[in-house]
C-alpha cells in the first residue's frame, strides 16, 4: 500500500468563506508544513484566491503541492446549475496549475481531484446523523441533482483531464446509506469516483471499515477524521446544526476517538488502495490557535499505525 497524507483547511475552521473569523490562507499553509504535511486541499471556493501564479508560489515556497480542490455548494437546484459549472471552471483552472505530488503505483486517477458536495439545506443540516428524520429527496428532484453532478465531472474530465469524486457529507442529500447506494447506481464510476470520509461516514451511522469495501471499485480519493463518542452522543440529542457540533468539538484528531484506524488500514490494504488520504478536522475558527498542534497530533498517530 502506497499511501500519501495530505490535509486540508477545515482544519483550521475554513468550511464557510463568510465566515469573518476565518484565518489567513498564508497561516493554514505555514502550519500545514511546519505539521509535517507535504501538501493539502485549496479548500472552499473563494477562500484561497484563484490566482495560481501567486498561490504556486506559496506553495513552493513552503514546499507544498495541492491534492484537490472543492465544490461544496447545493447541487440539488437546478438554477444553481450555471454557478456550480463555473466554479468547476474557475477551480479546475487554478489546480491543474499548481505544484502537484509525485504520483504513486497503483493510483488509479492523477490528482489534483475536484472533492463534489452538497450543502445548503436547512433541513438537512438540522437532521445530519439522523436518517430516520432526514427528509429524502423525491425522484424528479434527485435526477435534477445527478444531472447536475454528472455535468460537473464531465466538464473537469473534458477539459480539464481532472477526476471529480463524490464525497457523503453529513448535513447534505448525500449523506445516509441509501443515498450513498443511490448515487453510486445512478453515476457510473466511469464519471466519478467517491472520496469517503471516516467522520462522516460514523456520523451518518455507517461503519467506516465497511464502507471503504462495499465501494472499494469507485475509491479513488479518501477523508479521515475522528469523532469524540461523547460530544457525538451529546450533539445527537439536540437540535443542532452539523458545523455547530463541530464547533462543540465533535471531531477531535485522529486516535483520540470511536474510529478504528487499524481496521481502517488492514481494510485498505485489503482492497489494494493506493494514493491519497487527507486528514481533516472541522471545528470553529475561533479555536485555530489548536489548529497545528491538532494536525501534527493526528499526522504522528497515522505514522505510528502504520500510514
Amino acid at each position: 500500500m502506497t499511501i500519501t497524507i495530505t490535509t486540508a483547511p477545515c482544519c483550521w475552521g475554513v468550511d464557510d468563506v463568510n465566515n469573518p473569523n476565518l484565518p489567513a490562507w498564508e497561516r493554514v499553509f505555514d502550519e500545514a508544513a511546519a505539521a509535517g504535511y507535504g501538501g493539502l486541499e485549496l479548500g472552499p471556493y473563494g477562500y484561497v484566491p484563484l490566482d495560481d501564479a501567486l498561490v504556486a508560489k506559496a506553495l513552493a515556497e513552503r514546499n507544498l503541492f495541492i491534492v484537490a480542490g472543492t465544490i461544496f455548494d447545493d447541487l440539488v437546484s437546478p438554477e444553481n446549475r450555471e454557478t456550480l459549472l463555473r466554479q468547476t471552471e474557475e477551480i479546475c483552472a487554478v489546480i491543474t496549475r499548481l505544484p502537484q505530488p509525485e504520483q504513486v503505483a497503483g493510483q488509479r486517477f492523477r490528482t489534483p481531484y475536484l472533492t463534489v458536495m452538497d450543502w445548503g439545506h436547512d433541513e438537512r443540516d438540522y437532521a445530519a446523523g439522523h436518517s430516520d428524520r432526514a427528509p429524502r429527496l423525491d425522484d424528479k428532484v434527485w435526477t435534477g441533482m445527478v444531472a447536475n453532478i454528472t455535468a460537473i465531472a464531465e466538464l473537469a474530465a473534458r477539459k480539464y483531464g481532472v477526476r471529480a469524486v463524490i464525497h457523503p457529507h453529513a448535513g447534505g442529500y448525500i449523506e445516509f446509506a441509501d443515498e450513498v447506494e443511490r448515487v453510486a447506481g445512478d453515476i457510473p464510476k466511469e464519471i466519478a469516483g467517491f472520496c469517503l470520509d471516516t467522520g462522516h461516514s460514523y456520523y451518518a451511522g455507517m461503519d467506516p471499515v465497511e464502507m471503504l469495501r462495499r465501494y472499494a471499485d469507485r475509491l479513488d480519493y479518501v477523508h479521515f477524521k475522528d469523532i469524540d463518542q461523547t460530544v457525538f452522543d451529546r450533539v445527537l440529542g439536540e437540535k443542532i446544526r452539523f458545523f455547530d457540533a463541530c464547533g462543540q468539538g465533535v471531531m477531535c484528531p485522529i486516535g483520540r476517538g470511536v474510529i478504528d484506524y487499524p481496521a481502517v488500514k488492514r481494510t485498505l490494504e485489503e482492497i489494494g488502495y493506493h494514493g491519497f488520504i487527507t486528514v481533516e478536522q472541522e471545528r470553529d475558527p475561533r479555536n485555530v490557535a489548536g489548529s497545528l498542534e491538532d494536525v501534527k497530533q493526528s499526522r504522528d498517530y497515522l505514522r505510528s499505525v502504520g500510514f
